[in-house]
């Protein structure tokens, strides 16, 4: 089969020929119907060093995946050839406190998952290939009806991971509250949406590009803006003029992260996700009275499921484009250009086929 493989760090990934795997005891094979192609994977392929992260290359790209189960390792019990599922993207033991209650993003026994602290195309084989081998069974989530793969691939991570967000945050965003959401890329539009449909508060969206702002106005946003010198005090008095309850970074650069906690009302919660690099100083009097900063990784299978539940019933919907597994190393430049609005799926193929 063809896969996209990362060969070394700081190198482009590439197609290769690869053997489809067998499932061994346990576990489940995948036949790929959609893969995300996240900035993450940008990061993988251009800034991380050799020995940053505890993985060993080569493996196949791809940590959004959804499909259909084609093959079951022996002792597998659940799920059913030709059932559409989505991927659960974090590996974990399965054993520990973090993981028993599905925080396998979280997992405290690395030693014993199945690669530490990663994946399926985080340190193993991914989903920018036609099949997807899955170690457990637990790891897969059925589509519920009305869902395809192909949508529902970049919900596992770039739906997941802004709705845990959202959820942390959910008892600060009221009615009469502001929600702020910095970069309307793969996360954000859906972030957009996510905070459209848990909650009432205002959402503010801010980005540079007009046609993530537009893409924004789509989502629901009550007010799309430009980055500028003024931006925190735009947002601040749109918020009321006491600031904004909670802000989404989801770009992660100084400047966003600087801009954010500036417009952060007292009490409110900055949450970064994105992973730009950026970095602003903390002390007391660096943002306002008890304003939280919190980091977000990912999210729960739980979580997941209801993130494909609000999908199935027409209240989150990616903006995707469509790209083969042969056009996947284009569908990478073009996001690293900033040519791809919403999220760029990589499509295997277009049908079921035993």
């Amino acid at each position: 089969m063809h896969a996209l493989r990362l060969n070394g760090w700081k190198s482009e990934a590439v197609l290769e020929d690869v053997p489809v795997p067998e499932p061994g005891p346990g576990q489940v094979l995948v036949q790929v119907g959609g893969a995300g192609a996240c900035h993450s994977d940008l990061h993988l392929m251009h800034d991380f060093e050799d020995g940053l992260l505890p993985w060993h290359l080569p493996f196949t790209l791809g940590h959004e995946n959804a499909g259909w189960v084609h093959t079951l390792g022996t002792g597998v019990t659940g799920p059913e050839p030709g059932q559409p599922v989505a991927v659960v993207g974090a590996w974990g033991c399965g054993a520990c406190a973090r993981c028993r209650v599905g925080f396998e993003t979280y997992c405290e026994d690395p030693a014993n998952a199945p690669v530490p602290a990663g994946g399926g195309g985080l340190g193993l084989d991914g989903g920018m290939a036609e099949y997807l081998l899955v170690p457990a069974a637990r790891f897969l989530v059925p589509l519920p009806d009305g869902l395809d793969p192909v949508h529902a691939a970049p919900l596992t991570d770039a739906g997941l991971t802004p709705y845990h967000a959202i959820k942390r945050s959910l008892p600060k965003l009221t009615p009469d509250a502001t929600a702020v959401v910095i970069g309307v890329g793969g996360l954000g539009h859906l972030a957009v949406q996510l905070l459209k449909a848990v909650c009432a508060a205002q959402v503010i969206a801010v980005d540079p590009r007009a046609e993530a702002r537009q893409l924004a106005d789509e989502a629901g946003a009550d007010l799309s803006l430009s980055p500028d010198a003024d931006t925190a005090a735009t947002i601040r008095q749109a918020a009321h003029g006491r600031g904004a309850d909670v802000v989404l970074d989801f770009v992660g650069s100084e400047a966003t992260m600087q801009t954010g906690l500036a417009a952060t009302r007292m009490l409110g919660d900055f949450t970064l996700v994105g992973i730009a690099g950026g970095s602003v100083p903390f002390s007391f009097f660096s943002q306002a009275y008890e304003v939280s900063l919190q980091t977000t990784y990912w999210g729960t299978r739980g979580e997941l499921v209801e993130v494909l539940d609000l999908a199935a019933r027409g209240l989150l919907r990616p903006d995707i484009t469509r790209f083969s597994l042969a056009d996947a190393p284009e569908a990478y430049r073009r996001l690293a250009a900033g040519e791809v609005a919403g999220r760029a799926v990589v499509v295997p193929r277009d049908a079921y086929r035993a």
